[in-house]
C-alpha cells in the first residue's frame, strides 16, 4: 500500500487501509510511507510492516513480488508506476492511461475517495468513520491541555498569529492549561503565539516533542484548535473536541467526520489555493469571536 505523503494524508487513508485488511485477511500488509511518518503509521492496527518511501520514487523493496499492490497515493501514472514496479500479481489503482480502475472524482472527500477505490476494486465495504488510531505507548508531556496549533504546511492555510494568541488568551482566562504545539520549523511561530497570549516558555511544546509524543498530547487533550493540517486529523483519530479553521480547501473534501465534538469554521467557496504564499481570504474571514464561541460551546 503506497501513501508517502503528509500526516493528514496518512490518517485520511486509514479506513481504506482497514478495508484492504478485511479484503485480504491472513496476508501481510506493508504500508510504504515517509520515514517521518513511520512511527505513526505503526499505530494503525491493520498494518504489519512499514516500508520507508519517498514520494514518487521507486520503493526499496527486496521481497518477492506482492500478491496485491494498491496505489493510495494519487490518480495518475506517476504514482501508479511505483507500485507497478513491484510486479504484483494484482494492481489496484484509479483509472488512468494504461491502468484500468475506478474513476477519480475531484469533488470527493479524501476519506471516501480511498474507501471507494477499495470498495470497488476489492469488493469490500469500508467504514469511512474507522479513523481511530492506537494511542502511542509513550507518556505525553502534558495531559488535559487545550492544544493550540498555529502551523500549517503553507502560509495560505495559516490563521494569523495574533488571532491564535487571542484564542489562547481566552482559553487561559477560562482556566485551561494552554499548550502551543508545532514541528521543529514552527518553534518561532509557536513562541510568537505564546508571547501574544501571555504564556510562559513552558507552554510551547513546538520542537520539543517527537511525533509520538505529539500524538499522545492530542490523544489526552481537552480540546484542539488548529487549521487545516495534520493535527486536525489527529484530533479526529482520537475523537478529541476540536475547532478546525478552513480556508482555501473545502471541509467537504478534507474536513472531519460529522461528529458533535468536531466544529468546522469556513467561509470559502473552494476556489482558494491550498499552496498559497499569502493568507487565504476565506480563512481571513474567520474571526476570533467565532472560534471562542465554538470553544465555549464545546467546553
Amino acid at each position: 500500500m503506497l501513501r508517502p505523503l503528509g500526516l493528514g494524508d496518512l490518517l485520511t487513508g486509514v479506513p481504506a487501509i482497514r478495508g484492504i485488511r478485511a479484503a485480504v485477511p491472513g496476508h501481510r500488509l506493508v504500508l510504504a510511507t515517509t520515514r517521518a511518518l513511520e512511527p505513526l503509521a505503526a499505530l494503525i492496527d491493520a498494518v504489519d510492516e512499514v516500508l520507508p518511501a519517498v514520494e514518487l520514487e521507486p520503493l526499496d523493496w527486496s521481497g518477492p513480488p506482492p500478491e496485491l499492490a494498491v496505489d493510495l497515493h494519487g490518480k495518475g501514472p506517476a504514482s501508479h508506476v511505483v507500485v507497478a514496479g513491484l510486479h504484483p500479481q494484482r494492481l489496484l489503482t484509479f483509472d488512468s492511461p494504461g491502468y484500468p480502475g475506478p474513476t477519480w472524482y475531484a469533488d470527493e472527500h479524501e476519506v471516501r475517495r480511498w474507501c471507494r477505490l477499495v470498495d470497488e476494486g476489492l469488493g469490500v465495504t469500508c467504514d469511512p468513520d474507522a479513523l481511530d488510531l492506537r494511542v502511542p505507548d509513550v507518556d505525553p508531556p502534558v495531559r488535559g491541555a487545550a492544544v493550540v496549533h498555529p502551523g500549517a504546511a503553507f502560509p495560505g492555510r495559516r490563521w494569523p498569529v495574533e488571532r491564535f494568541a487571542a484564542v489562547a488568551r481566552h482559553l487561559r482566562a477560562q482556566g485551561h492549561d494552554v499548550r502551543v504545539t508545532g514541528g521543529p520549523a514552527e518553534v518561532e511561530l509557536a513562541r510568537a503565539v505564546a508571547a501574544g497570549a501571555g504564556l510562559g516558555d513552558d507552554a510551547v511544546l513546538a520542537g520539543r516533542t517527537t511525533s509520538l509524543e505529539l500524538a499522545a498530547v492530542v490523544a489526552a487533550a481537552s480540546v484542539v484548535v488548529c487549521g487545516d493540517t495534520g493535527v486536525a486529523h489527529l484530533a479526529t483519530a482520537y475523537r478529541r473536541p476540536s475547532v478546525v479553521l478552513f480556508g482555501p480547501v473545502s471541509p467537504a473534501l478534507w474536513g472531519p467526520p460529522p461528529r458533535p465534538q468536531h466544529v468546522v469554521l469556513w467561509h470559502g467557496d473552494g476556489a482558494g489555493d491550498p499552496w498559497g504564499t499569502e493568507l487565504d481570504p476565506a480563512l481571513a474571514e474567520v474571526t476570533v469571536a467565532e472560534v471562542t464561541t465554538a470553544l465555549d460551546a464545546l467546553l
